[in-house]
């Protein structure tokens, strides 16, 4: 079973370069912006070398550090959206496109069950694709941390301090793994969603799977004046069991950010022992295992040919 799910996995890895390739492209253009702002940068040198100097004299390491955090959340939410559009688009089109070009046909005769290859194309969208996009989150803030500790060496400035002194990797490299990962098994629901509408759409899986909670969120308010489907569909994606309460005032007004600048830590701000305890998480699961055994039972028994 473990064999036969790596085989697979490899197999969707093969087939959809794009899992790879998008985290690749996202990399190069948040590179190239950052050496576009630092050349944009260099033609003030006067402002420059007065915030070189303060950045090196006067602000401490929290001040440094809350940039640099600050640096790597931004880059990272790119790949956040990226994945949320590539794991939609994947689950959409993997069941959809052996359908549509007869290949299920040849996949059947390999020793695999239906099962199995339903349960790989899910690990690929809920699991695999959230950990290659951390692995492109963390070359990413390396690449840059070494194309800026560069600058600012030709600068004048110490990159030790100011840049590798100053920056909490581990901290924030854990942070981003878990958060995509976190996502991927938060979103199962809608995974499996979108692998069940994948199994029997005929054309169009795009329209289909928005479709059909559009119109029962529309004929909810119709019949009975409530929205509580379609606010349960938009509240699942604020995954708020996995970060304590936050308060944006901490970072907007600047006596409480200075309060807290020394202890920059994203880790802090969440909670993986309430996220994998909520019973958000678990009925979830639940609803992803009911939809994925829909999605086995429609791929094994239609016959597209």
């Amino acid at each position: 079973m473990i064999g036969h799910q790596l085989a697979l996995i490899r197999r969707e890895l093969q087939e959809h370069r794009a899992i790879f390739v998008t985290p690749a492209a996202i990399a190069v253009i948040v590179t190239l912006g950052v050496l576009a702002m630092l050349m944009l940068a260099s033609g003030f040198a006067k402002e420059l070398n007065l915030a070189l100097f303060s950045a090196q004299n006067i602000a401490g390491v929290g001040e440094r550090r809350a940039a640099l955090t600050g640096f790597f959340v931004g880059t990272s939410s790119i790949f956040v959206v990226a994945l949320m559009f590539m794991t939609v688009f994947y689950s959409l089109d993997s069941l959809y496109a052996e359908r549509k070009d007869k290949s299920i046909l040849f996949w059947r005769s390999m020793p695999a069950t239906d099962a199995e290859t339903v349960v790989s194309k899910l690990l690929t969208a809920a699991i695999v694709i959230p950990a290659v996009t951390a692995v492109g989150i963390w070359i990413t803030h390396l690449v840059n941390l070494v194309v800026i500790s560069i600058w600012v060496a030709t600068k004048g400035g110490d990159a030790g301090v100011m840049i590798w002194g100053s920056v909490s990797i581990i901290d924030n490299w854990l942070a981003a793994f878990i958060i995509v990962v976190a996502s991927g098994l938060w979103m199962s629901p809608f995974i499996a969603w979108f692998l069940f509408v994948s199994t029997w759409a005929k054309r169009m899986p795009i329209m289909w799977a928005f479709l059909p909670p559009i119109v029962l969120g529309l004929l909810e308010w119709i019949v009975f004046r409530s929205r509580y489907f379609l606010t349960a569909i938009g509240e699942r994606g604020d995954m708020t069991p996995l970060f304590h309460a936050l308060s944006l005032e901490q970072f907007v007004e600047e006596e409480r950010w200075r309060h807290g600048v020394d202890n920059i830590s994203l880790l802090e701000h969440m909670d993986l022992v309430g996220f994998v305890t909520a019973a958000g998480f678990w009925s979830g699961l639940l609803v992803c295992g009911i939809l994925t055994t829909a999605a086995i039972y429609v791929r094994r028994f239609r016959d597209d040919s």
